[in-house]
């Protein structure tokens, strides 16, 4: 199956270039509300997973406040307050910056980056650092090894794939290597908007609290600026959550979810397609959010053009 195209890129009234893909809008209950693409192909959900691998960690047993929890479910700017939180995670689990097992990276945020460019990358700054340090600080609290927590074998990672399986629905039947180092398990689109669902209709326990954490400090999970953060300050009661290669899932309080995958990757075609999609249903991203779109498409440094959904995407 062939995926429809869902944004143009615009340049001077030319249509320069477009990006297929797939989205599925699923109501409260689970349901299929719209579709569009081959939305039960698998497909890696990269860090739109950190939420379910948080409630993974949760039921595992891990002792946490809902700060550093955001922060173990975010792909964070690499901003001072976000490197300080994954440190201050990791001395009170008695680790170093050395235990971590992603890569090191220099900050996402731009002024962060050059403050800091001079003494070199460092994996705190990395943008998942704050999950790496949640999985130590879990493995640490129940004593299991943190040497090999990444691995796909560590208990801590199968907790976490049983977890993701059950809040899909779905056999997980492919596991990879994220960017970061971390396993990461293929499932549907269908199934993460499900999943996303489920977190914010939960009546409590590891799945409703991690939906809450989230929602209560959305700077955590990305930073100044970021589609993430902007939404969820702009939207109340939705929880966001973006990943790599042109992934995206989002949740109203009400259970109603979106997921979407960009066939070519490219993240610049998930904003028109989150606010497109708010609007549909009702809802008004807020002013920051108007900002995420603009700018998009330049010319001498000037706006010459748009990104812009496909017209009767949505009917």
């Amino acid at each position: 199956m062939t995926n429809p195209v869902l944004v143009e890129v615009v340049r001077s009234g030319f249509v320069e270039s477009t990006h297929r893909g797939a989205l599925v809008i699923t109501a409260p209950d689970g349901s299929v509300r719209f579709s569009a693409g081959d939305i039960e192909r698998p497909v890696y959900p990269r860090s739109s997973n950190k939420p379910l691998q948080a409630v993974g960690m949760l039921r595992a047993g891990l002792t946490i406040d809902d700060e550093d929890l955001a922060l173990g479910c975010g792909s964070h700017n690499g901003e001072p307050g976000h490197v300080e939180g994954a440190l201050s995670m990791l001395s009170r689990a008695d680790l170093t910056e050395d235990a971590l097992a992603c890569p090191p990276a220099f900050p996402l945020h731009e002024p962060s980056m050059l403050a800091v460019a001079a003494s070199g990358k460092r994996r705190a700054a990395m943008n998942c650092s704050g999950k790496h340090a949640a999985m130590l600080t879990t493995c640490a609290q129940l004593g299991w090894p943190t040497e090999d927590y990444a691995a796909a074998t560590h208990p801590l990672q199968k907790v976490i794939q049983a977890t993701i399986a059950d809040l899909t629905g779905e056999t997980i039947e492919t596991v990879g290597v994220d960017g970061c180092g971390a396993p990461l398990f293929a499932f549907s689109l269908t199934g993460l908007a499900r999943s996303f669902g489920r977190l914010v209709t939960a009546m409590g326990g590891p799945d409703r609290r991690v939906a809450d954490a989230v929602r209560a400090y959305p700077w955590q999970v990305a930073g100044t600026g970021r589609e993430d953060t902007v939404l969820m300050r702009g939207v109340d009661g939705l929880l966001s959550k973006g990943g790599a290669e042109g992934v995206h899932a989002f949740a109203l309080p009400d259970g109603t979810a979106l997921a979407l995958k960009i066939d070519d990757g490219n993240a610049r075609a998930r904003i028109p397609l989150l606010l497109a999609t708010l609007r549909h249903l009702g809802i008004d991203p807020g002013e920051e959010a108007g900002d995420l779109a603009r700018n998009a498409v330049l010319g001498g440094g000037k706006p010459v053009g748009e990104l812009r959904v496909v017209a009767g995407l949505f009917g």
